[in-house]
């Protein structure tokens, strides 16, 4: 087996990581409920492994933070900032729509990248919901102008438009952008073993120089394996999680994904044991805090279908529960698998995995009481037919377009155009701020959450490991009754 620091064998390559413990895995496995302080033992462990970078704050992480924790974003980068020295730490977000569903204006965004770098992010991955790449020039090329390292993301799904020409398309139209990588986003483990050998080389060598990263959860089952595959066709960054945090609806354990590519003769270059103690602490937190840890999941083919997340089934069955109708999940499904074919395609991430969600109920329910399919159709969904979110990838069913937009002409510019600046009227109408940090959370949120946010106060960064052996605290716990059947939880993204 290739040693940690020893070249590739023949054949093989050098492949780079990067971790998603402190953020991803746990916003898919303990409901984004990972404190700042719940990171201060594992970060500089983190930090020491030889990562290209660490996941930090973005997507759910940022909107959590501000919500439930009552912790601000800002000041949690300035904290691991001063933990993490020796490899960058990234921030993620959705392109124009930052960390939230909505589109922001352009003086948003680039405020946005502005604070991104003031706060000690060094590194910046983003991506768009559509893979409108549209949607990601403003936050590109002002990341790019203040000389962070920006790597943009192209989400992956099965279906019949989204083909390897399609996403060779796309990688192109990012490149343009002066990007310093591309990542495939698979936030619902679609990706097959057998898809692995034409899409790969085929965005490999339109990348040429620049890496190819992946960046693949694990749903499905498959994607342990499919990472594998990907670095012997060309991929050469991983995001790999800590095994305590990995596999159920997060990403590949990073200890058995570093065997794994060694045995096949590649070289990753990164120091095992302290990964070893950081999974020690890890499951230490869970069980203290009653958290689940990952454990690999089944393969069912019924996903592929329907395509939707698994926490955000397990959160469909409760909203389902007041309506009555809990006993027609699976009809709900499957009318979701429907629903997403007839819209042209949208890829079920966040917001999109939500709106067919939302139309695949009211349409069961509908038929239920003897309307026509779409009779009713939320405001989100006919501004996403029209355009408003950006370019569709397949074709909306025609008859079906017409009774969703009702004669209202699509929009053909950049969906961010639309958006007029908002700074100027945040400053007169909820001003004066502190910062521009605090101006921009007032940006991304309402007066009820900013106003809970900061009467917070600074953030508590002590978390004590305690003196319990691990074995013997679960036995503690396990006596009382408190350690939950570990089981997929949050949606991936």
């Amino acid at each position: 087996m290739t040693a940690a620091g020893a070249p590739p064998r023949e054949g093989g390559r050098a492949i780079n990581l990067i971790d998603v413990t402190l953020r991803d895995a746990h916003q898919c496995l303990w409901a984004t409920r990972m404190t700042t302080a719940m990171m201060r033992e594992t970060a500089p462990l983190l930090d020491r492994a030889g990562f290209e970078a660490i996941d930090l704050v973005g997507g759910a992480v940022f909107d959590v933070c501000v919500r439930y924790l009552l912790e601000d974003p800002w000041e949690r980068m300035r904290i691991l900032s001063s933990w993490v020295t020796e490899t960058p730490l990234i921030l993620h977000h959705r392109g124009q729509s930052l960390f939230t569903f909505e589109l922001f204006a352009d003086d948003v965004v680039e405020l946005t990248a502005e604070r991104m770098i003031a706060n000690g992010m060094r590194y910046h991955t983003t991506y768009d919901a559509l893979n409108d790449i549209r949607n990601l020039e403003v936050c590109i090329r002002a990341a790019k102008r203040l000389g962070m390292h920006t790597v943009g993301g192209l989400v992956y799904t099965e279906t019949p438009v989204h083909t390897d020409a399609y996403y060779v398309s796309k990688a192109r139209e990012l490149l343009k952008l002066d990007v310093d990588g591309i990542f495939i986003k698979d936030p619902s483990g679609l990706l097959r073993p057998e898809r692995v050998p034409t899409l790969v080389p085929a965005l490999k060598d339109v990348c040429r120089d620049i890496p190819l990263q992946l960046h693949s959860h694990c749903l499905s089952g498959l994607s342990p394996y499919v990472a594998v595959l990907a670095v012997d066709h060309g991929v050469d960054v991983v995001h790999t999680a800590t095994s305590t945090l990995a596999n159920a609806a997060s990403h590949p354990p990073t200890e058995r994904f570093v065997r794994n590519v060694r045995r096949r003769g590649h070289a990753v270059d990164l120091d095992l044991d302290l990964i070893g103690q950081v999974a020690d602490k890890l499951r230490y937190i869970a069980a203290r805090e009653d958290k689940p840890t990952g454990e690999p999941v089944e393969y069912d083919e019924f996903h592929y279908h329907h395509q939707v997340p698994g926490g955000m089934i397990s959160n469909l069955k409760s909203q389902l529960e007041p309506l009555g109708i809990v006993d027609r999940l699976d009809e709900v499904m499957e009318e979701a698998g429907h629903v997403r074919r007839e819209l042209g395609y949208p890829i079920i991430v966040s917001p999109f995995a939500q709106y067919v969600m939302t139309q695949a109920v009211l349409n069961v329910m509908g038929e239920l009481q003897g309307k026509d399919r779409y009779d009713t159709v939320p405001d989100e969904v006919r501004k996403y037919v029209l355009g408003y979110y950006g370019e569709i990838a397949g074709p909306i069913e025609p008859n079906l377009y017409d009774k969703i937009t009702r004669g209202e002409e699509p929009v053909k510019e950049r969906p961010g155009a639309l958006v007029p600046p908002a700074l100027p009227g945040i400053r007169e109408e909820r001003g004066p701020f502190a910062s521009d940090d605090d101006l921009l959370l007032a940006a991304y949120y309402a007066d009820k959450e900013y106003g809970a946010l900061k009467a917070a106060g600074p953030i508590d960064t002590e978390y004590s490991m305690g003196s319990t052996p691990l074995v013997a605290l679960m036995k503690e716990l396990s006596e009382r009754g408190s350690i939950r059947s570990f089981h997929v939880a949050n949606a991936a993204g």
